[in-house]
């Protein structure tokens, strides 16, 4: 393991915030025609909520990571619980991409959903 110098700065260190935390997408279209693939869409939503997701449309959630490994770790849980059938797609994007996207309500443009205030432990 590598120590740090006093006073100096890694790279790591330069680069900012906006660009270390990440975002990740999580979305689906997952077939809802039985009742057990209704079964397996409703715990795959569950698990989304459970594991710190927000909804911000229909099939489409989306949860604040502090770092990219923060992100990988919680790709590599959802990874081990996504349903047999249907479409899941898992997206990253950085908070500064997060945070260039517009939002419309019908015609009026909104705000978009800010970082969590803190980090959320589980």
């Amino acid at each position: 393991m590598r120590r740090k110098r006093k006073g100096r700065l890694s790279t790591a260190d330069l680069i900012p915030p906006a660009y270390k935390a990440m975002w990740l997408f999580a979305m689906f279209d997952l077939p809802v025609k039985t009742k057990e693939a209704r079964k397996e869409y409703v715990r795959f939503r569950k698990l989304l909520l459970h594991e710190g997701f927000t909804m911000l449309q229909f099939s489409v959630y989306a949860r604040y990571c502090g770092n990219q490994e923060a992100a990988s770790a919680q790709m590599k849980r959802l990874r081990a619980h996504i349903p047999p059938d249907g479409q899941v797609r898992l997206l990253l994007v950085t908070d500064h991409q997060f945070g260039k996207q517009e939002v419309y309500y019908g015609e009026n443009q909104g705000e978009s959903e800010d970082p969590p205030e803190q980090l959320m432990l589980f």
